[in-house]
């Protein structure tokens, strides 16, 4: 009859114990990276889904001749985050010829309103006017428009905003986008 040596056994044992815990080990290395994967986007989640974005809604639009003669102009502004933004302000600058980001300071705009909060999927209003006789010369070709909004808020402790410089276009008395925005590369930052 052979004989059973407990020995090996025991040794198979130690080894099956070994080779489990290194297992064991490397699923418990792969669960933490796994981990820090997750909370690194729910990181990049929370500071760019879960905030306010500000922007406008549609095209700037005519709105009427006011009684001082002036054109009145509107532009909607939403909010299409998911957060409320505490305090929307708005900018706003004209000039005849195209105007750079880097004009646009706290000292140089012609107009600044504050829109205050606005909650997420809210639209508020913000209207300008252009004199008359400035439209006029746009019709003719003897002048051009062009304007810079700019709307800045506080998200996530930091100087936000949009902003978009347009040209005014006679033809259909609307405003033709020609550079938008968001904010960290204007000179907006300072307000």
């Amino acid at each position: 009859m052979p004989t059973f040596d407990y020995n090996i056994l025991e040794i198979l044992g130690s080894l099956a114990t070994a080779i489990a815990s290194v297992i064991l080990v490397f699923l418990l290395w792969r669960t933490v990276k796994q981990m820090e994967y997750t909370v690194k986007l729910s990181k990049i989640q929370t500071e760019h889904r879960f905030r306010p974005w500000i922007g406008p809604e549609g095209s700037v639009k005519y709105l009427n001749t006011t009684k001082e003669g002036d054109h009145q102009f509107d532009v909607v502004i939403k909010n299409f985050g998911e957060l409320p933004a505490s305090n929307v302000t708005a900018f706003y600058k004209l000039k005849n010829e195209m105007i750079d980001k880097s004009e646009i300071t706290k000292t140089s705009v012609d107009h600044k309103f504050n829109l205050g909060p606005l909650l997420p999927n809210m639209e508020k209003h913000y209207w300008f006017s252009i004199n008359s006789d400035l439209i006029k010369k746009a019709i003719n070709q003897e002048t051009q428009i062009f304007i810079a909004l700019f709307f800045g808020y506080e998200a996530m402790g930091k100087q936000s905003g949009y902003g978009m410089i347009s040209q005014y276009d006679s033809k259909t008395n609307t405003f033709v986008h020609k550079d938008m925005w968001v904010e960290g590369d204007h000179a907006f930052q300072e307000i």
